[in-house]
């Protein structure tokens, strides 16, 4: 079982930045792919970014690029999602996903977290 937390949520302005971490309980992190996705209201959950095991592969959502950042930290069980830019569309309950998978593309089917709040304003 991994049990994953984020924290980071807030409110920001458009143009302004916030910094999403997700804590992951298991002894094993360096064994799972990490991810972002995120969920607007009356909207479905959508992928926003990726990063292998080793933190050697990402891939994003062409919306995000050159805005959003994720990134890994094995030695402390987290990964992290720098967000720069904000726009109003961004604004969504944002999750983390944990699986097993070697193919940086794949669908996750695994742990998820519970979510932490993104609000921009314009």
């Amino acid at each position: 079982q991994v049990q994953l937390v984020e924290s980071g949520g807030g409110l920001v302005q458009a143009g302004g930045s916030l910094r999403l971490s997700c804590a992951a309980s298991t002894g094993t992190f360096s064994m799972f792919r990490m991810g972002w996705f995120r969920q607007a209201p009356g909207k479905e959950r959508e992928f926003v970014a990726v990063i292998s095991q080793s933190g050697s592969s990402t891939y994003y959502r062409d919306s995000v690029k050159g805005r959003f950042t994720i990134s890994r930290d094995n030695a402390k069980n987290t990964v992290y999602l720098q967000m720069n830019s904000l726009k109003p569309e961004d604004t969504a309950v944002y999750y983390c996903a944990a699986d097993r998978s070697n193919l940086i593309r794949a669908a996750f089917s695994g742990y998820w977290g519970q979510g932490t709040q993104v609000t921009v304003s314009s």
